[in-house]
C-alpha cells in the first residue's frame, strides 16, 4: 500500500508539472488536508456519542440481554463451538457493535474472537473438545464463518455514512438506514451460505 499510494502522489505531480497545472495539485493537496480534519472531527463526535450509548446500554444491562437474545442464531452460525466457550461471548459482542454500527467497538471483540477460536483448535488437537481440528496453519469452519459474519456486517445504524454523507452536506443524511439495512442483509445472507457450502464442501473433501 505504501508503493502504491507512493507511486499515485509522484504520478499526480508529473502530471501536473507536463501539463502546467502544479498550482492546481498544491491547492488541491491543501484542500483534502482541511477536508480530512474536518471529517475526522466529524466522526471523532460521531465516535463518542455512539460508544456512550455502548457503554450506557452495558451499564443498563441491555447489551448483556442483545447478547443472550442472538445466542441461539449463533448456535445455528457456529455449532462447532462449544455451548460455554469463551469465543461465544465475544462473538456476540462484535456482532452486537456491528449491528449497531460500531465497528470500532467491534474490532477488539472480533480480535478477542479469534484468538479464542484459535485457542479452541488448539485443545481439539489436544484432545480437550470433540470436533475436527483443523489443520495447522489453516483456518477452521467456525473462523471462515465468523469472518464473513464480520465482513458482511449486518447493520440496522450505519454511523460511518451517516456521518459521512452529514460531513458532504446531505440533505437527509440518515436516508440511507433503509438501504442499508436491505444491502447488509442480502451480504450477510449471501455470504452466510457461501461459507456454509464451502465447509460443507471441505468436509466431505476430508472425509473422502
Amino acid at each position: 500500500m505504501n508503493y502504491l499510494w507512493a507511486a499515485m502522489m509522484l504520478l499526480a505531480i508529473i502530471y501536473g508539472a507536463l501539463h502546467g497545472s502544479v498550482p492546481e495539485v498544491t491547492q488541491a493537496a491543501l484542500d483534502s488536508s482541511r477536508e480530512a480534519v474536518t471529517l475526522c472531527l466529524t466522526m471523532l463526535g460521531m465516535l463518542s456519542f455512539w460508544m456512550g450509548m455502548m457503554q450506557i446500554g452495558s451499564a443498563s444491562g441491555l447489551i448483556g440481554r442483545m447478547t443472550r437474545g442472538i445466542r441461539p442464531v449463533l448456535r445455528k452460525l457456529f455449532p462447532g463451538i462449544p455451548k460455554d466457550h469463551p469465543a461465544m461471548e465475544q462473538i456476540a459482542v462484535n456482532c452486537i457493535a456491528n449491528i449497531l454500527g460500531l465497528g470500532w467497538a467491534a474490532t477488539p471483540a472480533g480480535l478477542k474472537a479469534m484468538e479464542e477460536l484459535k485457542s479452541l483448535e488448539e485443545d481439539r488437537r489436544k484432545g480437550r473438545f470433540s470436533g475436527r481440528a483443523a489443520p495447522p496453519g489453516t483456518a477452521s469452519d467456525e473462523m471462515c464463518t465468523f469472518l464473513v459474519v464480520n465482513i458482511s456486517s449486518l447493520q440496522l445504524i450505519p454511523v460511518n455514512i451517516i456521518a459521512y454523507r452529514s460531513q458532504y452536506g446531505s440533505v437527509d443524511s440518515t436516508a440511507i438506514v433503509g438501504p442499508a439495512i436491505a444491502a447488509t442483509c442480502v451480504s450477510t445472507a449471501v455470504g452466510v451460505l457461501f461459507c456454509k457450502l464451502m465447509c460443507r464442501k471441505r468436509r466431505a473433501g476430508a472425509a473422502v
